[in-house]
């Protein structure tokens, strides 16, 4: 695609500041050989070490995107300083250029923070490819109810397993199948013994990694996040542009998503009993599922689209360059 990747040595799983200083020298060196207009920065790690990178580099502009607020925004009691640290820098950030949010919740916990609101843009998402991401028909024989995702506590994996033994428990025919692995490097991963326990009970399949999601989103009849918290998960606009209909919780992110009763249901979070009765009656009904299914197509199409999200975002580039004002904030 014409793109240069230069590849960068850094621990997802340290938080340690002093143990990142590795990791911002060799950002430093990178930044001074290419000279940047823009550093656009994704994911919370990344936006902390880039900055103060830039700082030595002598970098102008930021774009700091953050793409949900992680495990720093969504347990209690954990990563309180850090979370304490992020929020007075996200303000000096700012100043340096924008702060991309993928949905108003975090929009209106940076203007807390003492963000000011000219320096955030919310853009909904990544976007999704809607020529690759298309609808086919739902898979014959009972529904299968898919949670895509890295297998992680914070992305509702036990909550949905948790449903899927109640539903087996009335008796409900369905499959219960998750996509995706088990993510060492985040603390809150959860681990393979559990995923081999829940098979070898009959209660869930595990169909590892897929390196082809719109082959496999088309395998699901419904498509399941029970998330604590997002900014905006790509893989429920993967499933709407799949047509498919989505079961997620009511939490930042999943909502911007999911609008309970037309594309899908919302569920309380961290309840397994309402997900299973969501689900159900999902499982129930083939025509709801089918018309969830459309609705959530027209919705992908009208407002997640990856060329709307792709001119948004240059949009902000020409602004920082003071080449172009931007005339619309969505």
């Amino acid at each position: 695609m014409g793109v240069k990747v230069i590849p960068i040595d850094i621990d997802r799983s340290n938080l340690n500041p002093l143990k990142e200083l590795g990791a911002i020298t060799r950002l430093v060196r990178v930044f001074r050989k290419e000279q940047p207009d823009i550093v656009h920065l994704i994911s919370l790690k990344l936006v902390m070490l880039g900055w103060f990178a830039s700082l030595f580099a002598g970098t102008k502009n930021i774009v700091a995107a953050l793409t949900g607020m992680g495990f720093l925004f969504s347990a209690e009691n954990r990563g309180g300083f850090i979370r304490w640290m992020f929020k007075r820098l996200i303000v000096v950030i700012a100043a340096r250029g924008r702060i991309l949010v993928e949905n108003p919740d975090d929009r209106n916990l940076l203007q807390k923070a003492g963000v000011p609101p000219e320096r955030i843009c919310l853009i909904r998402g990544a976007g999704v490819d809607l020529a690759r991401f298309c609808p086919g028909p739902e898979p014959e024989g009972v529904p299968v109810v898919m949670l895509a995702a890295r297998l992680l506590r914070e992305k509702g994996v036990e909550e949905f397993v948790e449903a899927a033994r109640l539903l087996e428990d009335q008796g409900v025919a369905a499959r219960f199948v998750l996509v995706g692995d088990p993510d060492p490097a985040n603390p809150g991963s959860v681990s393979n013994t559990d995923i081999t326990a829940w098979t070898e009970q009959g209660i869930i399949e595990w169909w590892g990694k897929s390196n082809n999601m719109p082959e496999t989103l088309v395998r699901a009849s419904i498509v399941c996040l029970p998330s604590y918290r997002e900014g905006l998960p790509k893989v429920l606009l993967e499933a709407m542009a799949c047509g498919r209909p989505c079961v997620a919780t009511d939490v930042p992110g999943c909502r911007e998503a999911v609008k309970d009763g037309e594309n899908g249901f919302l569920v309380p979070v961290r309840d397994p009993e309402s997900l299973a009765e969501a689900l159900k009656q999902l499982i129930d009904d083939a025509a709801l599922r089918q018309k969830m299914g459309r609705r959530g197509r027209e919705m992908a199409e009208k407002s997640f689209s990856q060329e709307r999200v792709a001119a948004q975002v240059t949009t902000i580039y020409r602004q920082l360059l003071g080449r172009q004002a931007v005339t619309e904030q969505t």
